[in-house]
Parts: C-alpha cells; sequence; structure tokens
C-alpha cells in the first residue's frame, strides 16, 4: 500500500464506495494516532494524500500532519477541495463521484515541509455548490479555487531541437517535438539520466500505456520510486503541451516579415513606376536578369502577377515541351514579386489548399511548378480561380467533450494562380479560367538562349550577375508600393469583343483585367480620384487611358488570339512548318505538280524541324484527327505517309477578330458618355480568324477522292494511324498512282 488517502470516517467511506480502496479514516483533525504510524510503517506506505475538510481547522490540521510525516520520510500531498467543504459533500454536488473524487486525487498538490501550499490566510466564504448534474464536474471543477500546477512555473531549457527539464537529480531530455502538428498527439523521444544511469525511448505522452511502460522501466533503470518518475512526466506533459500550443499558434498566425525599405530604395522605386515607358523597362530589366526574348510572354506574366492586387486576379498556364523554358519564365516573374506575396509548390495534395488559412492567400501569387504535381488539387485550384473562395465541411475532434463534431474550414482570395505544364492539351476548364502562355522553341530563341549561355562566362555576365540583384530588389519595392486601388475603366462600355463562342465569356474578362492590370501597374502615374458611395463612404479610384488599352490590345491578340485557335500553340508550329516544307517541294518540282501529289513521312518532317520522335508522332495524329493531314499508306504498305489537306498561307501572326482600335476612342467624352451618335462596332474591319485558323471552306465540297490525288485507296487507309512505327522514302514526287 504505497499510496494511502487519510481523511474522516465519513469522507474515507465515501472514498471506498467510490472505488477508491487505499483509504483510511482518521479520528478527527487532531485525531492521528501512534496506530496510524504503525500501520503505515508495516504495510510500506510512501505517500499520503490528506483529504481533511476545506476550512481553518482542517487546512492547519492537514500542515501539521504534514510535518509530522514528512520528518519520517513520507511524501504528503492535499487533496483540495472547494473551501467550506468536505469529501463527502462534494462527492454528493459533483457526479460521478469516482470520476470528480479521481481528478482531485491526481491534483492533488505536494506538500513541503514547514511550508505547505496551503499555508494562506483566514479563508473566505465558500461560494455556493453547485447542483448534482452529470455533466457539472467540469464546470464546478473549473470555478472552484483548486490549485493547478501552471505550465509556466516549470523550468525548462528550451531549445530549437530539444527541450530540457531538470527535477532535483533527475535531468530529462525531450526531442521531436516540433513534429507534432495536431493538439491530439504529443509523440517525443524522451531522455531521463541520474548521473551516468539513463533510460531511453519513445513514446506517446497522451498514452496511459505508454506512460506507464516508461515510468517501470525508468525507475528500475535508475533505482527511484516509480511516484517520482510519475510526478515528472506529469509536470513534463504540462509543460510541452503548452510549447506545443505556441509551436501551432506561431506557425498559423505569423506573417511573412517584409523587409523594411530606407528612403534612398523608396525613391528609386518610385521612380520606376513613375519613369514614361513603365512596360518597356520591365522587358529590359528581364533581359537583364538573364531571360532573353518571349517579350510577350514575360509582360503578360508579370502583368498578371500584378494582377494580385485586384479582386479578380489572372491565372497564367505556362506550356512547352520539356527543357523548353517554361520555369525559367515562371522563375524569372516570381523573382521580381516580393517574397511575403509568393507561394510556391511542388506538388499539392488533393484537399491542402482547404487547409492553407483563411486569409494565408488573399492578394498573393499561388505558383505551382508542374501542373501535373497539382492534378488532385485541380478542382480546388480552379474553384478558387473563378469563385474567389475554398470552403470545406470536415469532421474532428471537440476539443474539451473529444467527440466528432462537424468543422468549416475557408480560404479566401483573391488570389493569382501560376502553373507550368508539359501537357499537348490543356484541361478545357483549366485553360478557360487561365491565360495559356507558350514558350518560343524556334530555332532563333534556342540560339539566344546558347549566346547568352556563353555570355554568362565571360566578364561581362559576371558583372551582369552582380547587379541582378539590385534590379530584382528595386522591382520588389516597387511592387510593395503597388496598392490595391479600384480601377474604374471610362471606355468599357465602348469596347467590344468576339462572341461567336461560349468561352469568349471568360476569354473577355481575362481582357478586361488585362487593362485594369495595365492601369494598376501605372497608379503612381494616375490621378488618384474620390467618389462617395450609396452610404457616404469614401471610394478611391484611378481611370484606365486609351493608351492601356492600345498595350492590352497588343498584348491579347497574340494571347487571346491562340487561346482560342482550336490548335495548341506548338501544333500550330509545326502544322506550318510541314506547309512550309511541303511548298518547297512544290517549288523545286515546277508549278505543274499539284500540292496534293506530296506525301512524306513522320521521318523527314523530323528531319526538317528537328523535333523529337515522340512529340512528332502525338502532333501529327492529332493533325489527322482533325483532318488538317490525311494519312495514307507507304509503298508496299509498310508505315504511313501524309498528304497535307491545309491550305493556309503559313503566317503564324495570331490575330483576334473583334478588339476595338484605341484609335477610335480618341474623340470618346468620357465625362458624358453616350452623348455623341452610335459608332460602328468595330474600329477595324471584320475578318476572319487569324490566319490558318481553320480548315478552308473548299475542302468540304471537295471529293475525297481528288484530295488524295489519282491514289484510290483511300478506303483501305480510312482507319490508318499515323502513330504506327514505320519510314517512307523521302518526300515522295508521284504523277498518277503512289
Amino acid at each position: 500500500m504505497p499510496d494511502l488517502t487519510l481523511c474522516s470516517l465519513i469522507d474515507a467511506l465515501t472514498f471506498w464506495q467510490a472505488g477508491f480502496h487505499n483509504v483510511t479514516a482518521s479520528y478527527g483533525v487532531s485525531g492521528f494516532t501512534p496506530d496510524h504510524l504503525a500501520a503505515f510503517s508495516s504495510h510500506g506506505t510512501r505517500r499520503v494524500l490528506i483529504a481533511y475538510d476545506r476550512d481553518a481547522a482542517g487546512d492547519k490540521a492537514a500542515i501539521t500532519l504534514a510535518e509530522q510525516l514528512i520528518g519520517l520520510g513520507i511524501e504528503c500531498y492535499r487533496i483540495e477541495l472547494p473551501k467550506g467543504m468536505d469529501a463527502n459533500e462534494y462527492a454528493l454536488k459533483v457526479t460521478p463521484a469516482a470520476k470528480s473524487l479521481g481528478i482531485l486525487i491526481r491534483k492533488a498538490a505536494w506538500m513541503v515541509q514547514g511550508a505547505g501550499p496551503l499555508a494562506i490566510p483566514e479563508p473566505q466564504s465558500a461560494p455556493d455548490p453547485q447542483p448534482a448534474s452529470v455533466s457539472a464536474p467540469s464546470t464546478t471543477l473549473a470555478a472552484s479555487p483548486v490549485v493547478v500546477p501552471a505550465a509556466a512555473t516549470i523550468a525548462a531549457d528550451v531549445k530549437e531541437d530539444e527541450v530540457v527539464f531538470i527535477f532535483a537529480e533527475r535531468r530529462y531530455r525531450v526531442r521531436g517535438l516540433p513534429k507534432n502538428l495536431s493538439p491530439e498527439t504529443l509523440k517525443v523521444n524522451l531522455l531521463v539520466a541520474t548521473g551516468d544511469v539513463f533510460h531511453v525511448d519513445s513514446l506517446d505522452l497522451y498514452s496511459a500505456k505508454g506512460r506507464g511502460h516508461y515510468l517501470q522501466q525508468a525507475a528500475k533503470e535508475l533505482n527511484v520510486r516509480e511516484d517520482l518518475i510519475k510526478h515528472d512526466l506529469g509536470r513534463i506533459l504540462l509543460k510541452l503541451e503548452a510549447l506545443q500550443d505556441e509551436r501551432i499558434k506561431a506557425a498559423t498566425t505569423t506573417a511573412p516579415v517584409v523587409p523594411a525599405m530606407n528612403e534612398a530604395e523608396r525613391s528609386a522605386a518610385l521612380a520606376m513606376l513613375r519613369a514614361p515607358g513603365l512596360l518597356d523597362k520591365i522587358v529590359a530589366d528581364f533581359d537583364a536578369c538573364g531571360l532573353v526574348g518571349e517579350r510577350t510572354n514575360k509582360l503578360v506574366g508579370y502583368l498578371a502577377a500584378v494582377s494580385r492586387k485586384l479582386e479578380r486576379p489572372l491565372a497564367i498556364v505556362v506550356q512547352s515541351s520539356s527543357a523548353a523554358g517554361k520555369s525559367s519564365l515562371m522563375d524569372a516573374v516570381l523573382a521580381m514579386m516580393p517574397q511575403e506575396e509568393r507561394i510556391k509548390y511542388s506538388a499539392m495534395t488533393g484537399q491542402s489548399l482547404f487547409y492553407m488559412g483563411e486569409t494565408n492567400l488573399q492578394h498573393k501569387i499561388l505558383a505551382i511548378v508542374e501542373e501535373e504535381g497539382a492534378s488532385r488539387a485541380s478542382y480546388a485550384v480552379k474553384l478558387l480561380q473563378s469563385e474567389g473562395e475554398l470552403t470545406i465541411a470536415s469532421t474532428g475532434k471537440d476539443a474539451n467533450s473529444g467527440n466528432l463534431i462537424t468543422q468549416e474550414y475557408r480560404v479566401t482570395g483573391p488570389v493569382m494562380i501560376f502553373l507550368t505544364t508539359t501537357a499537348i492539351e490543356i484541361d478545357e476548364e483549366l485553360m478557360n479560367r487561365c491565360i495559356v502562355l507558350t514558350v518560343d522553341e524556334g530555332r532563333a530563341q534556342t540560339e539566344a538562349i546558347h549566346g547568352l549561355q556563353r555570355q554568362r562566362r565571360t566578364l561581362a555576365g559576371l558583372m551582369a550577375k552582380q547587379s541582378k540583384e539590385a534590379v530584382l530588389t528595386l522591382h520588389r519595392n516597387a511592387q510593395r508600393l503597388l496598392k490595391p486601388v479600384a480601377v474604374v475603366n471610362p471606355y468599357a462600355d465602348q469596347l467590344t469583343f468576339l462572341s461567336d463562342k461560349t468561352r469568349t465569356r471568360r476569354d473577355h474578362e481575362k481582357y478586361l483585367t488585362l487593362i485594369d492590370t495595365i492601369a494598376l501597374l501605372h497608379q503612381h502615374q494616375r490621378e488618384v480620384k474620390v467618389a462617395r458611395g450609396e452610404g457616404g463612404e469614401q471610394i478611391d479610384y484611378i481611370e484606365v487611358s486609351l493608351a492601356d488599352i492600345e498595350q492590352a490590345n497588343r498584348l491579347t491578340h497574340e494571347v487571346l488570339g491562340r487561346s482560342l485557335d482550336e490548335l495548341p500553340p506548338q501544333m500550330r508550329r509545326l502544322l506550318t512548318l510541314v506547309a512550309e516544307m511541303v511548298m518547297a517541294a512544290v517549288s523545286e518540282c515546277g508549278e505543274a505538280l499539284a500540292r496534293k501529289s506530296i506525301r512524306f513521312s513522320r521521318k523527314d518532317v523530323r528531319d526538317k524541324t528537328g523535333w523529337g520522335d515522340t512529340q512528332l508522332k502525338i502532333h501529327l495524329g492529332r493533325l489527322a484527327e482533325l483532318e488538317y493531314l490525311l494519312v495514307h499508306r507507304a509503298e508496299r504498305g509498310q508505315g504511313y505517309v501524309y498528304e497535307l489537306l491545309y491550305d493556309g498561307d503559313g503566317s503564324t501572326a495570331p490575330h483576334l477578330v473583334g478588339l476595338l482600335d484605341a484609335g477610335a476612342l480618341q474623340g470618346y467624352d468620357k465625362r458624358r458618355s453616350g452623348a455623341e451618335p452610335a459608332r460602328s462596332a468595330s474600329g477595324r474591319h471584320v475578318v476572319g480568324g487569324w490566319p490558318g485558323g481553320g480548315r478552308a471552306p473548299s475542302l468540304a465540297t471537295t471529293p475525297i477522292a481528288a484530295r488524295a490525288g489519282a491514289n484510290d485507296d483511300a478506303s483501305e487507309t480510312e482507319n490508318a494511324h499515323p502513330a504506327v512505327n514505320g519510314h517512307a522514302p523521302v518526300v515522295a514526287v508521284t504523277a498518277g498512282r503512289s
């Protein structure tokens, strides 16, 4: 009987009835006799919990008895009942008694010889006890003046990777606390040592079984009593809980540190934002930082990043084949944005976005290196872009009761999405929401990149590298000076846009947002105007200029003109190269030879373009499916050759039909909208889609046999697929049956 509870006779029966059988009775506050001491000695009692009444007499008697027992080597603890109550009265009022008394026993206060924790002045009047109730224990205990050891009073040496406690001659070292990101677990590696003797093990401090096994082994190794280790573990648990709460709170609430700008840096950033030709300056700085060519891609990527300040930002997908430079474009744009306003991931799990924190993404850039890495989170990415927020209902445990409850998590935008992909065909839902940028994979761009790589090895390249950080710092500071001010477009009701496809509803919004973004970037060159809302609130705004619309039109013709084409840009590029190859063959053989007589194999295209075979197999197969090419069996039935059905002029300059020229708005009075006579819907003549945007109408009425030349084997090749391996002779010129 190492542990024993000592109280009055009725209180002792109360403990016994509640299931605590290590209990004995004292005959009043002065009724502790030598017989009790003899019984303690014979049963090996090492610890006594004194449960005298919580009044002046009981407190005084407890201190006197504790001094006597501690002098005999017996540890003493005081069961701290609410003031003015005894154990029997408390058990009757706070039910169930087994639970309420058990809590008091576990929270008993350690009494020190000569000055116990209950050495207090005259007791005050006791509060009214709570009525009996099943749910009353937690409420009553919280309201009662029970002294609970505070974690803040437990001394600990807290380091980055470990926490050290010292209790008397026992030293405890805790590792692994930072890995516990949930308040429901506390798995640590715990070492206890006394001199050269130690015990170490990994355990979950929230597991009673784990704690019990640990204290048994530790007490055996250190040759100390188990109750000492148990008491130490309790104090360690309280302190670690407090440290864990601090870490979790810091991880969810700490905002990134924003570097302070000095006056010189601020003046330089303002000078850049106020300088004429700001967009040209941005392109030049990209070149200085090592990104050559790609003028439109650089500008659109930069402007999209700026749009994070708007209520509905743009989204970007950079598409290219592997090693073409899509990641370089993303990195170059992100490098010019402040670190605290961009978040970059290599991959994301399905529900990771839903738990990002409600405001952690507001007015920031969310960059994902490869769209495939976010495939499981694609639904959340699309929803965040179109709706501006995410909500999810999830089950979790209530911190107080432990019951499962439904918890709602919410993430609010606006947020700018930045993705890259090597996919030839992008998911239509994603493409509708994003502006697709295609990296230039032409030979001229490759040669420019090679030249830059060689230049980096020179002295001039070394000097440019030294100045690169200054350029990036200038742009980051300039971005910090941009404010999310409202943008008003006084020409909005005069603008026009293509309307022959449903998806242009979203493309039109991208066009208008691009105009707003250009105006927002130039906010330090514009007058900030003030308007009053219906409630009298002040609204600050800037206005779009004609120059903003002109710049946006130039970019929109290229980026949206390509996205509305039924062919991806790289596939359109290949079709143009194939058309040039066929036309060159026709020129060599004379005008008398019809273009439909030309046959070419995949190897011919590979030799002409230098593209990879796998890439060509996919592109040529898709072009055949869309009837830009016709597939024929090669000679002797080995492999396949192609016939070009596309009769475009080979131009690759994209153009978006329906945009109003900024010049048509020169005479528009923005202060008297609608005062002038009605004007035409567009300032430019309506023409067809950008050259080569579709198959020529004549093909619809041209017999298949005629398009196949004199070859009558069309029925044999109707099911042929260009993905089958095999090579045909080089460009074959036929004058009759092939």
